[in-house]
């Protein structure tokens, strides 16, 4: 700008605001696909904690359903994805079996809601992250995945299996799909807001 031009509006706009973080937690029972979920949506390399399945994990952990699993997350999942220029979410994958339970009050602290994984071979393994967060009053929704394209059963008998409430959202997704991962994040995003009257 020369010293006789004028300054134009742009010239004095403040700079944009940088987007809000705002914390999700994905949750689910042993393999039911949460660092699936993670890495197919976050704009950044996902930082995962992921370890051999040894022989003894292997005995302890039910591999019928995933045959082909050989690593298994120990602490967490982390990545984060920008949903609009004003909201950008951060992505806490929970360990799936329950001896690593310990850590989960710390990732899920500061998290305005869940995403509970399921799978509908084997339901079971979602009731304790289903029970967490019920107990603990956050919000959250139950996305069930759809391995080989296939849903098991019925999502009203999956309801009525988890026993969860019409208030719980309870989704359809493919973890490997992005557009089905972000789909399955907003539902949890918009219940939370609903929650707080945003």
């Amino acid at each position: 700008m020369t010293p006789t031009e004028a300054p134009t509006r742009d010239a004095y706009a403040a700079p944009a605001a940088p987007p809000l973080p705002v914390k999700m937690v994905i949750a689910g029972g042993f393999g039911v696909g949460k660092t699936t979920t993670v890495g197919s949506i976050s704009e950044i390399e996902p930082l995962t904690t992921e370890a051999s399945i040894t022989e003894v994990a292997a005995g302890v952990d039910d591999l019928t359903h995933t045959p082909g699993k050989t690593t298994t997350t120990v602490a967490m999942d982390f990545g984060c994805v920008t949903i609009d220029p004003t909201l950008k979410l951060y992505l806490f994958g929970t360990p799936g079996q329950e001896r690593f339970g310990f850590m989960w009050d710390d990732l899920v602290e500061g998290a305005v809601g869940a995403l509970v994984i399921v799978d509908t071979r084997r339901l079971d393994d979602c009731f304790a992250a289903v029970d967490y967060f019920e107990h603990r009053g956050i919000p959250f929704a139950v996305a069930v995945n759809a391995f080989d394209g296939r849903v098991e059963h019925p999502l009203d008998e999956v309801r009525w299996a988890l026993d969860v409430s019409e208030g719980v959202p309870l989704v359809v997704f493919d973890a490997r799909e992005r557009g089905s991962v972000r789909d399955a994040l907003l539902t949890v995003l918009e219940l939370a807001l609903s929650r707080t009257g945003g």
